[in-house]
């Protein structure tokens, strides 16, 4: 941020009084911008033992395969967010039984939450946001073709509930070296 919200005046990047962190901080109206990290929420979409999955028709990662996922909106809820994803991803509608995982990666300032979820039906088509959308089955998951480390993590942690059939809450923290989400 270069210029203030408040006022338009140029910023100062400066560890305001009593904080932590450097912040954009106006010196004409004193103005202190908080720029916290973005939460994606998604689902893990399931529908007769089979995992649905978008092929993203989008950048980032376009082409690569990923579960219905993307940035929550103001005035919804985490799973409001999450069941909205998977709609303008895959056309499907799906119930959240529980919050899965929650994967924190700091160095792009985002966490990614995501919820198992049940498809009411075998409805589901490609969309601006996904040029396919398929049923798979666990076994045939395409790992090298998945569009991002959270989501591969996410699926490993369900691969691993998946054979006890005892699913938990898991966080996580992805540290990577090149910006690749």
């Amino acid at each position: 941020m270069r210029f203030c919200p408040q006022c338009g005046h140029a910023v100062n990047m400066i560890i305001p009084e009593n904080d932590n962190r450097v912040r954009a901080v106006c010196p004409n109206c004193e103005h202190i911008d908080y720029d916290n990290p973005r939460l994606i929420t998604g689902t893990i979409p399931m529908y007769q033992g089979k995992l649905l999955l978008c092929r993203r028709n989008i950048e980032p990662r376009f082409g690569y395969w990923t579960l219905p996922a993307g940035f929550m909106e103001n005035q919804e809820t985490t799973s409001e967010g999450a069941l909205r994803e998977t709609l303008e991803e895959s056309g499907s509608h799906a119930i959240c039984r529980q919050a899965f995982s929650m994967i924190s990666i700091p160095h792009i300032n985002q966490i990614h939450l995501f919820y198992l979820a049940d498809l009411q039906k075998d409805d589901f088509h490609a969309t601006s946001e996904s040029s396919e959308v398929a049923l798979f089955e666990l076994s045939d998951i395409p790992w090298d073709e998945l569009a991002f480390s959270s989501v591969t993590k996410t699926l490993e942690l369900f691969i691993e509930d998946h054979k006890t059939g005892n699913y938990g809450f898991h966080e996580d923290t992805l540290i990577i070296d090149s910006v690749s989400e």
